[in-house]
């Protein structure tokens, strides 16, 4: 028996649509791509399977109209994260737009490095006034560590840096957004200078750390979309990391953490800059494909 046609006015027949505007682009596996689409553009913990039980139901008019114009942006190359307008990082679901880097799910590895270390080690070892401590999150972008660090960790308050006005507004939406217990705030500047006289227990950053000849290289679904600035970091691609290196120790408390996500060509040149900057403790950490790609050092306890 035929397989009836789809009422003009039903997910099935958006989906269908949609379907015929992404194998046009190219783009493999369309179907896939078009009930994935929809499942984000829908949000509310949607998935792919929901929206396939769902297909006879009427079509929502707003959501038609965003879930078409993500279907075109997808079909003209736009990363599928951009294309949607949201990003899902750990526990949170966030606003997303090309002002900042899409999270990319290695650096979940780097917040559970941060967690990981707060849960083995009793604060008052910390030294912090009370309460957990501040951590600060250098290079914040659309606000994904900071707010994860947040919801999931034991601090006290958190600090966002972000040199880029566009990705500190975006990241100061979706504080907004998740509306977390512990205040989070967003401050504007390069590096480590919105940081001057604080006192933190840990300062987490995933920095620019490519050169101009890796960037290059890069996809071009990468390049030609996200902020080159949030990836380009000088001729060897360390001016970011080493800039943290020399001057993170002076804005922690004694034994404090500095966690860095590196690039893992560059972790044993990484590794001996840190102990050449006089950093305690200096360890090198595997992401889940087995990259070295994580470094975390610690703050001289008679700091």
């Amino acid at each position: 028996m035929p397989e009836r046609a789809a009422p003009r006015s039903s997910i099935a027949s958006a989906l269908e649509r949609a379907l015929e505007r992404l194998a046009r682009s190219g783009l493999p596996s369309p179907r896939r791509e078009a009930t994935t689409l929809w499942a984000a553009v829908a949000g509310s913990g949607t998935k792919p399977g929901d929206v396939w039980l769902r297909r006879d139901q009427p079509l929502p008019p707003e959501l038609a109209e965003r879930f078409a114009q993500a279907v075109e942006r997808r079909s003209s190359g736009v990363p599928f994260a951009y294309a949607v307008g949201r990003v899902g990082f750990r526990t949170l679901d966030l606003k997303l737009d090309t002002r900042a880097l899409i999270p990319r799910p290695e650096t979940e590895g780097l917040v559970e490095l941060v967690l990981n270390w707060t849960r083995r080690v009793p604060r008052g070892t910390w030294h912090v006034e009370r309460g957990g401590g501040v951590v600060a999150d250098v290079g914040t972008g659309c606000g994904c560590i900071a707010l994860a660090l947040a919801v999931e960790g034991s601090f006290e308050r958190v600090i966002a840096v972000e040199r880029a006005a566009g990705a500190a507004a975006l990241a100061r939406e979706n504080v907004a957004l998740v509306r977390p217990d512990v205040p989070v705030e967003i401050r504007e500047g390069d590096l480590l200078a919105p940081l001057a006289g604080e006192r933190c227990r840990a300062i987490v950053s995933n920095p620019p750390y490519l050169t101009e000849a890796e960037y290059l290289e890069l996809d071009p679904a990468v390049r030609d979309f996200e902020p080159r600035r949030a990836l380009v970091s000088g001729s060897d691609g360390l001016d970011a990391t080493r800039s943290l290196l020399g001057g993170a120790a002076a804005l922690l408390a004694p034994g404090g953490l500095l966690a860095l996500e590196i690039d893992e060509r560059r972790a044993v040149q990484v590794r001996a800059l840190a102990r050449a900057h006089g950093w305690a403790r200096v360890a090198i950490h595997e992401d889940l494909f087995g990259r070295s790609r994580f470094l975390l050092a610690f703050a001289k306890e008679g700091a």
